[in-house]
């Protein structure tokens, strides 16, 4: 290249940008249909806002100053500042509040990483529906949006973002000792996870307990192979399974008790979404009660996030492998 961009960002040429405003469009008309209306947000905020809703938001390393000498930030995600609007906004507007956006978000990347530093999410935020309730209506959505762009083979990834958390409480894991713990789990990093377990020199019962929860993965079955400590989680993750399978949409669960997902303002159920024809997740979200509290008034909450790129490539191989098959 003869001038360079920076790493984790690239250029998007026509032919590619035409399928990627034809497959928002696509996903735009499933939310636009069940009733979410879509909203901006400006692309900086003052930091100490969004800190409000995440004290270490995700790898948002993209700082700037403004003439007053007051910190801005890149948003790292679209959750926070809707948060931030629904404040705004809607006090005392009664619930529920369905929204939607599409707008890009930017992360601090590792050089070399392959990660981006830049990208666009498309996504719905449900306010003021408590329970399973509303997380089978986010869920639904969002696997309907994707098999409205064309992907026939997309997985949901279900869990809950207390699970672990609670594990931890009922083994009398030193706080101190906590996030080391949750942080190799996001990573998904089961090795170093064992590794930091093993030296907090646990009784063996809290040792198994720690080191199995995150290895449980597969159908409504493995909920019964999990620690009555968490029985509240376990009720909330069956309801929201039975009103998925009312949904006609059981079949593209598959529960995964070691889920965690980056961010902090989880409070119950969280899920991502996979294509067997990609390794990376097209996107995720989950429950976030708490989290428009820190803003406003309290509302429960839940949100589903799609990485647009992510699904184009999606497609693009989910349509690649159809046609070795056919051949």
């Amino acid at each position: 290249m003869i001038h360079p961009v920076p790493p984790g960002t690239r250029d998007v040429l026509p032919d590619e940008m035409r399928e990627l405003r034809a497959l928002s469009l696509r996903l735009h008309a499933v939310f636009e249909r069940a009733g979410y209306g879509e909203v901006w947000t400006p692309a900086i905020e003052y930091e100490d806002v969004l800190r409000r809703g995440d004290e270490s938001p995700p790898e948002a390393g993209l700082r700037l100053f403004d003439d007053r000498g007051q910190v801005l930030v890149m948003r790292s995600d679209a959750t926070i500042p809707i948060a931030r609007l629904v404040a705004d906004h809607y006090g005392g507007v009664p619930a529920p509040l369905r929204l939607c956006y599409f707008a890009h978000a930017y992360r601090s990347v590792e050089r070399g990483s392959g990660r981006a530093r830049e990208f666009l999410q498309g996504g719905v935020e449900l306010i003021g529906v408590p329970g399973a309730k509303g997380d089978a209506e986010v869920i639904a959505l969002a696997i309907d949006a994707l098999g409205e762009a064309g992907l026939r083979r997309h997985r949901v990834g279900l869990g809950d973002g207390m699970l672990y958390r609670t594990l931890l409480d009922a083994t009398e894991v030193p706080e101190a000792q906590r996030r080391p713990l949750l942080e190799a789990l996001w990573r998904r990093d089961l090795v170093a996870l064992e590794a930091r377990i093993d030296a907090l020199g646990l009784a063996r019962p809290a040792r198994e307990l720690l080191v199995t929860l995150p290895t449980l993965r597969g159908g409504p079955d493995v909920l019964a192979r999990i620690n009555a400590s968490v029985g509240a989680a376990l009720d909330n993750l069956r309801e929201v399974y039975e009103l998925l399978a009312e949904r006609g949409a059981a079949d593209r669960l598959i529960f995964d008790l070691g889920l965690l997902r980056e961010l902090g303002y989880y409070t119950g159920t969280i899920f991502e979404v996979y294509d067997p024809a990609v390794a990376f997740a097209l996107g995720g979200g989950g429950r976030y009660d708490g989290l428009l509290g820190r803003f406003g008034e309290p509302r429960p909450a839940c949100g589903a996030g799609l990485d647009v790129q992510r699904v184009h490539l999606a497609q693009l191989e989910e349509e690649r492998t159809a046609g070795e098959g056919a051949a």
